[in-house]
């Protein structure tokens, strides 16, 4: 497998600083939130504010980062996410009172940042490279989170609450601020091209078109993810009432998805993406059984684990695949901005689907059974991506074997 080059290894780099900054505050947020609130609506309006105005921004962007300086975008991500946690930490207690507008802010630092990532990943990684630069995000990304939330579960608990929030909020100021600098050695990139607002649809509306189908397998990853992301954590939390708890949870968990992340980054091949997938999506399903049983510390705990140790599986080749299909020709390498607002979209659509679900469940009724259904309904539909995106595998996995026979003769 080829090796990643120095503009690749930076991207990581800087990549990882972000997700250590997140990881650090990002995971106590909807915790500090409910602590304030103890309203699941709260959380879940905070949420969707989160989600749409990130999906907006990679559209409204999308020209920004086509046409002129996407390293700024980069950049005004970074430094947008360190004043939501500025904003946060300053506004106390009252931040319930601005959930709506806080989230909508996130969402755009994610939206700019993601953005711009995306369309450099795709320019630094090649088709050979893209399952070992994934691999190594997932490493870097599980080592940030072995590390933060258990030190900013630990400092909350020790410092008592407040203080101790206050505290991991600006320790996220400082190392955004370093991956603010550190982006600066990456290469300013040429800007290529027109930026066409609507191309993204068009693709949709066009029969035979791959991204039809493409676009359904992402939607289906959203639906999952709108709900995985914050739920589980925050139901860690309300099952313990203790934030060092919840830390230490992010540390075992993550260890687990340091581990797999590396062994799947190792294994895995475009030819294999097909068996490795199938494999993942079944058992992130299979790993929520056990909340039927009960909702505690321990069976959340074997769900984390259990997600951890077979989400690489589903979540490298699905990233991989995409971009390759983003690079498939010279043409649509071109459009790899829209490209990527195209995906952005998809997940979009998908998570605010997922969190319509808990918007529609959770006032109803917020008993631990009725969270396991919704998790459950939700951690299912991945297979339905998997299906969605069987062909493009196949065919992937079919180019390679007839490549290797031709070899042979």
């Amino acid at each position: 497998m080829a090796k990643l080059d120095k503009q690749a290894a930076l991207l990581l780099i800087v990549q990882a600083l972000f997700g250590v900054a997140n990881a650090l505050s990002g995971t106590f947020v909807p915790v500090y939130l409910w602590k304030a609130s103890e309203s699941y609506m709260l959380i879940g309006w905070f949420t969707f504010a989160n989600y749409a105005l990130g999906g907006l921004t990679f559209w409204v962007a999308g020209k920004w980062v086509k046409e002129h300086n996407k390293m700024n975008s980069l950049r005004a991500g970074i430094a947008l996410s360190g004043l939501f946690y500025c904003a946060v930490l300053l506004l106390g207690e009252s931040a319930k009172s601005w959930a709506i507008p806080l989230g909508g802010m996130n969402g755009v630092a994610m939206g700019l940042f993601w953005l711009a990532f995306n369309v450099v990943y795709f320019e630094v990684t090649e088709p050979d490279t893209r399952d070992r630069f994934n691999g190594w995000a997932g490493l870097l990304g599980a080592t940030a989170g072995i590390i933060a939330p258990w030190l900013s579960g630990w400092l909350i608990t020790s410092m008592q609450g407040e203080k101790g929030y206050r505290l991991i909020f600006t320790l996220s100021l400082a190392i955004f601020a370093i991956g603010v600098v550190l982006s600066f050695w990456l290469k300013k990139r040429k800007a290529e091209g027109r930026y066409s607002w609507s191309f993204g649809f068009r693709q949709l509306m066009r029969r035979g078109n791959p991204w039809r189908r493409m676009f359904a397998a992402i939607m289906a990853q959203g639906v999952r993810e709108g709900v995985f992301m914050f739920l589980v954590g925050l139901t860690v939390y309300i099952a313990t009432k203790n934030e060092a708890k919840l830390g230490m949870y992010s540390l075992v968990v993550s260890f687990v998805a340091l581990v797999s992340s590396w062994a799947v980054g190792k294994w895995m091949r475009p030819n294999r993406r097909l068996l490795g997938m199938l494999i993942g999506v079944v058992m992130i399903a299979i790993v929520i059984l056990p909340l039927f049983w009960e909702i505690n510390y321990t069976t959340l705990l074997m769900l984390g684990i259990g997600t951890s140790m077979f989400i690489p599986l589903y979540m490298i080749p699905m990233t991989s695949r995409v971009f390759d299909l983003i690079g498939a020709t010279q043409e649509s390498a071109s459009r790899r901005e829209e490209f990527v607002v195209l995906r952005e979209a998809g997940l979009t659509t998908g998570r605010l689907l997922g969190l319509s679900a808990y918007l529609i469940v959770l006032p109803i009724t917020d008993s631990p059974q009725a969270i396991t259904w919704l998790l459950m309904g939700v951690g299912i539909v991945p297979i339905a991506g998997w299906w969605l995106i069987r062909p493009f595998l196949q065919e992937q996995r079919d180019t390679k074997y007839n490549h290797a026979s031709d070899g042979r003769r």
